[in-house]
């Protein structure tokens, strides 16, 4: 019976990062402002999560403590910027190249650990490192001989600007680890909207944009799917995984977005550079989330 509900469990998993993998396509087809698509990510994937919580539990309850609010608000921020700069990067570049940048972030992670968290880098850790710039050099088209255009270069900076937050957002959640995951994201998903409102009417967003119909749809689809349900099979699936294969399965979300936009936006395809380095910035994060186990004697 624990074999079979461990299958459930990875297909859960599964369908969580696909969900996760489909996002720029459904984000490249709404002309809302990014800071508006957030806001409306956070709280419609708040209220769904917190649906959610009353119909299975019957009751809405956190037990945070003082201590942990500031952490959970400035993580909250860390998120909801992160989309931000996430979703203008899809207007300036292709889904593929904005994935792969994003997918930086493990980077940023390894170079803040030593000082933000005490943890030794390692060999293994540095080699990995200098795998994904290089494997970045060839994503951006630093190594085939030109430069990227204007627009692609935002899309490139907005990009890895997400990955250097989400980076962030990754080293706060380790500093509140005690904090139950469903409650925590709850509670970032929430807090996000909220400390996105007065950027949004201080740019003025507010004020210019037009919901039209099709923009309706695709921002319920994006906070109900690809927020919610996504973040609620993740939840229901790794708690009978090992967190090495949680961490593993995590490529299938960047690897899906890759082949999604390469099929539904044929003019996005990566070139032979941009695979090349798609193979060197993931190869290297997964060679860095394997644990080897040390021979015994």
């Amino acid at each position: 019976m624990k074999n079979g509900t461990v299958t459930a469990s990875k297909f859960m998993l599964l369908g969580s990062m696909l969900i996760f993998g489909s996002i720029g396509i459904f984000a490249k087809f709404t002309s809302l402002p990014s800071d508006i698509v957030a806001i409306s990510r956070g709280f419609i994937g708040a209220a769904f999560l917190a649906a959610v919580k009353l119909i299975t539990d019957k009751k809405l309850s956190f037990k945070i403590k003082r201590r942990d609010l500031l952490i959970l608000l400035l993580s909250g921020g860390f998120l909801g910027i992160n989309w931000i700069l996430l979703f203008e990067s899809y207007k300036y570049t292709s889904v593929a190249v904005a994935t792969l940048c994003y997918y930086l972030a493990p980077v940023f992670v390894l170079i803040a650990a030593p000082f933000l968290l005490k943890e030794r880098l390692d060999a293994k850790k540095i080699f990995c490192l200098l795998v994904s710039l290089v494997g970045m050099a060839f994503v951006s088209n630093l190594l085939g001989g030109s430069l990227p255009s204007f627009s692609e270069a935002r899309g490139i900076l907005f990009g890895t600007g997400a990955a250097v937050l989400y980076a962030a957002l990754i080293i706060a959640n380790k500093k509140i680890s005690h904090i139950p995951s469903f409650e925590k994201t709850l509670s970032q998903l929430l807090f996000s909207g909220v400390i996105l409102i007065p950027y949004a009417v201080f740019s003025g967003s507010f004020k210019e944009v037009t919901f039209e119909p099709k923009d309706i749809l695709l921002i319920s689809i994006m906070g109900i799917i690809h927020t919610g349900l996504a973040y609620l099979l993740y939840f229901s699936s790794i708690k009978l995984l090992d967190v090495q294969t949680v961490a593993l399965w995590g490529y299938i979300d960047p690897l899906s977005a890759i082949i999604f936009s390469s099929i539904i936006l044929p003019a996005e395809k990566l070139g032979s550079n941009g695979i090349i380095g798609a193979v060197l910035i993931l190869g290297s994060a997964i060679l860095c989330e394997i644990k080897f186990k040390k021979p015994t004697k």
